[in-house]
Parts: structure tokens; sequence; C-alpha cells
């Protein structure tokens, strides 16, 4: 993919397996025309603005499309429908959900997509997981890279990396 755009994307579950969602969400990536590159580490995240839900997993994904912004929004829109995504409260729970934090250095301010995304400043859950991936990554409007967007947001609610459970015989459980 040569003419391909650098995209950064936010993915996140808290209803289910939710790793196993995440997992699910990245293989769906492929079907669109998204090329993962690189991928986060998973962290366990708690909830901001609607607290009253489960905790989150969240990663980010670094990969290559040759989707413009708007069919970009319409097919991580159709996955998160496709693996069975209700947004029934906004900032609520849910099964995936999948956001733009960077197309290329793109900035666009449309009624229904917002690029970079309108508050990654303040979102550890996101600036976590992006500057573990592209600390030098450059914030086109904000000017400030993804580690010094870090640094400086307000946000403090929790963020950690996350382990999968560990049975007593030795396997992993993906867990809730």
């Amino acid at each position: 993919m040569a003419d391909g755009k650098l995209i950064y994307l936010s993915l996140g579950s808290n209803l289910g397996e939710r790793a196993a969602n995440l997992e699910h969400a990245v293989e769906a990536l492929a079907e669109i025309g998204v090329r993962v590159l690189r991928r986060s580490s998973i962290y366990e995240t708690e909830p901001v603005d609607f607290l009253a839900q489960p905790w989150f997993l969240n990663c980010v994904v670094e990969a290559e499309t040759s989707l413009g912004p708007r069919q970009l929004l319409e097919g991580l829109q159709a996955t998160e429908r496709k693996l069975g995504s209700k947004k029934l409260v906004s900032r609520g729970p849910r099964i995936i959900d999948l956001d733009i934090i960077f197309y290329g250095a793109a900035v666009i301010r449309e009624a229904e997509m917002e690029i970079p995304h309108p508050r990654l400043a303040e979102r550890r859950f996101v600036l976590v997981p992006l500057a573990e991936l592209a600390p030098e990554f450059p914030h086109p409007v904000l000017r400030r890279t993804a580690a010094e967007l870090l640094a400086a947001t307000p946000d403090r609610s929790v963020v950690r990396i996350w382990q999968p459970r560990q049975g007593a015989d030795g396997s992993q459980s993906l867990g809730n």
C-alpha cells in the first residue's frame, strides 16, 4: 500500500470477553482495507465521563490505509456493528469502540467527524498506548508530541498494563 496514509486508531472494550473483542476488531480491520503495522500493549483503564460501568481494555494500533477519512470512519462503524457493538449510552459500555486518533497530519472538522480526535489530549486511556507506540508523533493542531501530551494531560484516571488471568494449571485466561 505505497499510497497509504499512516493512521492511528484507538480500540476499547468493556463488555463481554474484552481481550477477545479487541483481537477480533484488529483482525477485522484488514477486511475494510486497513493494514495494521504495529499495536500497543493492552491496558486496563478506569472509565471516564460515564463512571458507572465496567473498566475497559484499550490499545492503539498504527496502520496504513488507502481509504479516505470518511470511508475509514464508515468502515470502522460497520466493523463495530458487525462485532455487536451498540452505543446505547453516550460514552457508555460497549463491546467494541473504534476511533480515529490521527489520519496522517490531516485536520478535519465536520459535523460527524473530527480528526485528530477532539478529546485526545484529555484521555490517558488513549495517550498512554499512543505514547508507547509513537512518542514523537506530532499532533498537527496542538503542535506537541504524544509523549508531551501525555505528560501535560489533566486526566489522572488509572491506566495500567493488562495481564491475562492465570489459571491454577498455568493456562492463561483472557478473562473479562
